[in-house]
């Protein structure tokens, strides 16, 4: 059977991604604070993902805990979650027609014997030229307010995205391909597993619609 990922998130767009995949899952989130960043944004997403991946190991017997942090780099600064409509147009017009880089720290912790594995990726966002209209529009849609950067490329944020080079899902919040890694090299081929399961789950739709097909009458 496939086993249980544990995300320390309270991320919608994380859980979202984690039940595309068709991946067992609970959430129990770290309450661990996301304070200010600054400094190296590598270091700041690898030790947040780590403390929370640590805090909620500490409140469970066993499985595999996903601690994860995100954020947004524009010149060397990191640019969090906007604090009201004003700080999100502000962030916005910086990024607007520019380059940036998105971070996010992957930490996976086993609650049994406590071994940890983490790993970062970066994703390069280049952003359209945006008019003032445009910013204003996009702010009050209410997409940008819980955000890091102030958009959702998965969202009509998408629009304002002309270009990325890395992993799309790193701007989502979840570098997939990430965490897959990781739980392999602790021994859970969880990809295999939930492939397996996926192609399974198929064969039993078709069987289904088989049967249907011949209750017809002829």
């Amino acid at each position: 059977m496939v086993r249980e990922l544990i995300l320390a998130s309270a991320s919608p767009r994380r859980r979202e991604l984690l039940r595309m995949l068709g991946v067992p899952f609970r959430v129990v989130e770290s309450g661990v604070e996301e304070e200010g960043a600054s400094g190296d944004p590598v270091a700041h997403v690898l030790s947040l993902s780590q403390r929370k991946a640590s805090a909620v190991a500490g409140k469970i017997g066993e499985g595999f805990v996903v601690g994860v942090d995100t954020v947004v780099v524009l010149d060397r600064e990191i640019l969090g979650k906007p604090s009201g409509p004003e700080e999100a147009r502000a962030i916005l017009g910086k990024l607007s027609g520019r380059v940036h880089r998105v971070y996010s720290g992957v930490t996976v912790t086993r609650a049994e014997d406590g071994k940890v594995l983490s790993d970062y990726r970066c994703t390069e966002v280049r952003m359209r030229r945006m008019s003032p209209g445009e910013i204003d529009a996009y702010v009050a849609t209410g997409e940008p307010l819980d955000k890091a950067g102030a958009y959702a490329i998965q969202g009509k944020g998408a629009l304002l995205v002309e270009e990325i080079r890395g992993c799309f899902y790193n701007v989502v919040g979840l570098p997939l391909c990430a965490l897959m890694d990781i739980l392999a090299k602790m021994g859970w081929k969880c990809l295999e597993e939930v492939l397996k399961l996926a192609y399974l789950d198929n064969k039993k739709g078709l069987s289904h619609l088989q049967d249907v097909l011949r209750s017809f009458p002829p």
